[in-house]
C-alpha cells in the first residue's frame, strides 16, 4: 500500500509542471488592427468600426454583468474593456 502511495506521489510531482503550463493563446486584436489588416478606408472603415465598437460594448456589458459589477466599477470596467477592444 505504501508503494502505491509513493508511486502516486511521484507521478503527481512529475505531471505537475506539465499541468501548470497554460496553453498559449493568440493575443486579442483590436478593431483598429482588424481594419488595418482589411485595408479599410472611408465609409467602409467607419461602418466597420461602429459595428465593432457596438459588439465590444455588448460583450463588455455581458462580462461586467457576469462579474456582478455595478455603479462606478461597472462603468470603469466597461470603458476600459471597450477601449481595449476597439484599440483606443
Amino acid at each position: 500500500m505504501r508503494a502505491l502511495a509513493a508511486a502516486t506521489a511521484v507521478l503527481c510531482l512529475i505531471a505537475l509542471p506539465a499541468a501548470a503550463q497554460a496553453p498559449a493563446q493568440a493575443p486579442a486584436t483590436s478593431c483598429k488592427a482588424h481594419a488595418a489588416e482589411k485595408k479599410l478606408a472611408g465609409a467602409a472603415l467607419n461602418s466597420f468600426m461602429k459595428k465593432c465598437e457596438t459588439d465590444a460594448q455588448a460583450s463588455c456589458d455581458a462580462a461586467a454583468a457576469e462579474k456582478k459589477l455595478a455603479g462606478a466599477a461597472k462603468t470603469s470596467f466597461t470603458k476600459k474593456c471597450v477601449g481595449d477592444a476597439v484599440g483606443h
